[in-house]
């Protein structure tokens, strides 16, 4: 099976559950992740003092071998990616290509100023305001797809988010094995 691999951009205010999860999940599934800063400094902060090493620059992301980027929430790290042109571009390159995109808590609000946000989606309770009311699902979605573009709720999500983005790229069998393995049933 031919290696995936998944770029998780981080930038000071990230949701440190959502980033560590996401990160965590998928490398147990066997996915290479790339954790892209920003700018040069290679720690980034979290909301909530969390220090997370990124392994690379943001400016020196090759597209051509990503298969999927995913984008952790926390407002002020969403409005900083929102703002950062690399960004923007990546996710509309990707979106171009049909890449996977992927977007939990406020990011899809980043996915929404890129003009990629599928026509269904999901987001932190309120967020919804800043992005479109319309297509919107609420309570009781963990995980919304939409062609190439999932997003999730927030925090408590995210496990079962990672999951989801371990189905889509590895397959059924992956999944199964790395749910199992976090004995994580609740997840559907």
């Amino acid at each position: 099976m031919k290696s995936v691999k998944v770029l998780v951009p981080l930038a000071c205010g990230f949701e440190e559950i959502e980033a560590v999860t996401i990160i965590d999940v998928l490398r147990r599934a066997g996915i290479e992740v790339l954790v892209a800063s920003l700018d040069e400094n290679a720690l980034v902060e979290g909301a909530h003092g969390l220090i997370i090493q990124s392994t690379i620059e943001l400016k020196n992301i090759d597209i051509s071998g990503l298969d999927m980027i995913v984008l952790p929430g926390g407002w002020r790290g969403t409005h900083a990616l929102a703002e950062n042109e690399n960004i923007i571009k990546i996710l509309q390159e990707m979106n171009a290509k049909g890449k996977d995109i992927g977007a939990i808590c406020a990011a899809p609000y980043v996915l929404y100023k890129a003009g990629v946000l599928g026509e269904k989606y999901t987001c932190y309770p309120s967020v919804e305001e800043e992005i479109r009311e319309e297509g919107y699902i609420g309570d009781g979605a963990m995980v919304v797809e939409d062609k190439n573009i999932l997003t999730s709720r927030g925090p408590a999500t995210a496990l079962c988010f990672a999951l989801h983005i371990v189905k889509k790229l590895k397959g059924k069998e992956s999944y199964i094995a790395t749910k199992d393995g976090l004995l994580a049933d609740f997840c559907v």
